[in-house]
C-alpha cells in the first residue's frame, strides 16, 4: 500500500484517517496483517513506530499481541507458586492486592515502563501510603518482573528506581540493662522472665512463645529454638519452623537468669515435657495481640516512651556486640541467615557463646547486685 506521498514503503503501510491522525499497519511473522494498537498524531510518529516494529521482527523480539500476557494474570500465577512462610505470604499478598494490582492488573507486562512505575510510586506516597509499605509493594513488583525476565516474557526489568525498595526508617533504640528490669517489673510476674529472655538472648516473640520445656537446659544455661509461633488473619495461630535454617539454634542465657527461669518453670509453665514455657494470662497460647496491651501498660509505667517489643531483641544484639562477639557469632546467636550455606547449621563449640552470655551477666549484676545470691525475686523477699 502506498504512503501519503505515493511512494511504496519497504515495510508496512501508513494511511491518514478522516480525524487527521495516522494509522500504521504491518505484516506479522505469522502472515497476518496487523494494525498498531493506537493511532499517531503525525506521519513521522507512525513511521518511527513501524521502524521499531520491523526491528523487533528482525531481531526475534516480536510477540504476538493476541498472546500478550497481562500483569494481573502473570502476577496471580507467580504469587501462587511462591514458597512463602505464612506471615510473609500475608504481608506480600496484601502489598500486591492493595497497592500493585489496582494500577497494573490489566496492563500488558511488556508495556510496563520505568516512567510508569516511577509515577505509580510517587502517587502512592502522595496519597499518604507509608514509605515502608510503598517499599514493600515495589519489592514485590520488582520480584515479579525479575521472574518475567527469567521466563522470557519481557527483556528487561523496568523496576530501575534506585533506592525504591529500601524504606528509610528511624533507628530503633536499645535499652539499658536497668530499663530492661524496669519493664520486667512492670509486667505481671508470669511475663517477667519472658521480658528478660527476650532482652538477654535476643529471641523473637514468636520463638519465645513457642518454647517448650524440653527446649530449656538449666544446667547448660541454654534455650534451643526449634520452632516459632506465627499469627495471620487468614489462618490464625500457626506453629512453624523458624524464619530460616539459621534460626534453628541453641543460645546461652546469663547465669543471673537461671534461678528466675527455674522458678518460672515451676510456677507458670505447662507441666508436660512438651508443655509451653510461656502462656497467656489465662493459661492458653500466648498471642502477640493480647500481649500488646500488657506491653503498652508496662512501657508507660516504666516511662520509656516509644519502645517496641522487638527493641528487646535489638538490645540483646547490642549487648552481645559490646561483649566482643564476632559477626559470625552474632549471626549464630541471633539466628540470622548467612550467605555461606555451610555456616547455617554451625553452632559455636569454643565456649564463646557462654562468654557472650557471661558479659551480659556482668551487665545485669551491676544493676542487680542483690541477685548475686542466685535467688529469684520471690525467694529473696521471703514470699
Amino acid at each position: 500500500m502506498a504512503n501519503q506521498k505515493g511512494k511504496r514503503r519497504r515495510f508496512g503501510s501508513l494511511r491518514k484517517l478522516p480525524s487527521g491522525r495516522f494509522q500504521a499497519r504491518y505484516p506479522g511473522p505469522d502472515g497476518l496483517l496487523r494494525s498498531a494498537p493506537e493511532t499517531f498524531p503525525t506521519q513521522t510518529d507512525a513511521d518511527r513506530w513501524l521502524v521499531r516494529k520491523e526491528a523487533e521482527i528482525i531481531e526475534g523480539r516480536w510477540r504476538n499481541p493476541d498472546e500478550e500476557i497481562v500483569f494481573g494474570v502473570y502476577a496471580g500465577a507467580w504469587f501462587k507458586e511462591r514458597d512463602y512462610a505464612a506471615t510473609t505470604r500475608e504481608r506480600n499478598g496484601s502489598a500486591l492486592r492493595l497497592h500493585v494490582l489496582p494500577t497494573f492488573e490489566r496492563t500488558v507486562l511488556s508495556e510496563i515502563t520505568t516512567p510508569q512505575i516511577r509515577r505509580w510510586r510517587a502517587d502512592l506516597l502522595d496519597a499518604g501510603v507509608g514509605e515502608p509499605t510503598v517499599a514493600k509493594a515495589y519489592q514485590v513488583l520488582r520480584a515479579i518482573m525479575n521472574t518475567a525476565v527469567d521466563d522470557g516474557v519481557i527483556r528487561r526489568n523496568p523496576c530501575r528506581i534506585k533506592g525504591a525498595g529500601a524504606a528509610r526508617t528511624a533507628e530503633r533504640p536499645f535499652l539499658e540493662v536497668a530499663e530492661v528490669f524496669q519493664l520486667a517489673e512492670a509486667v505481671p510476674v508470669r511475663f517477667r522472665v519472658f521480658i528478660l529472655l527476650a532482652a538477654f538472648t535476643g529471641l523473637r516473640f514468636g520463638e519465645l512463645a513457642a518454647l517448650q520445656r524440653l527446649d530449656v537446659d538449666l544446667e547448660r544455661r541454654t534455650v534451643s529454638v526449634r520452632r516459632a509461633l506465627a499469627e495471620t488473619r487468614k489462618d490464625g495461630l500457626l506453629l512453624k519452623a523458624p524464619k530460616s535454617a539459621a534460626g534453628v539454634r541453641t543460645v546461652a542465657f546469663p547465669a543471673s537468669l537461671k534461678a528466675e527461669l527455674a522458678a518460672h518453670l515451676d510456677k507458670h509453665a505447662e507441666s508436660s515435657r512438651t508443655g509451653l514455657v510461656f502462656t497467656g494470662a489465662r493459661g492458653g497460647q500466648l498471642r502477640r495481640n493480647n500481649f500488646r496491651r500488657i506491653w503498652l501498660r508496662a512501657v508507660e509505667e516504666a516511662g520509656l516512651g516509644d519502645v517496641h517489643f522487638h527493641d528487646l531483641r535489638h538490645t540483646g544484639n547490642t549487648l552481645a556486640a559490646t561483649g566482643g562477639a564476632t559477626t559470625r557469632e552474632l549471626m549464630q546467636r541471633m539466628g540470622h541467615s548467612s550467605v555461606r550455606a555451610a555456616l547455617i547449621y554451625q553452632h559455636l563449640v569454643n565456649g564463646r557463646d557462654h562468654a557472650i552470655a557471661a558479659h551480659v551477666d556482668e551487665q545485669i549484676k551491676r544493676v542487680r547486685p542483690a541477685e548475686l545470691s542466685g535467688e529469684g525475686p520471690e525467694e529473696a523477699s521471703g514470699t
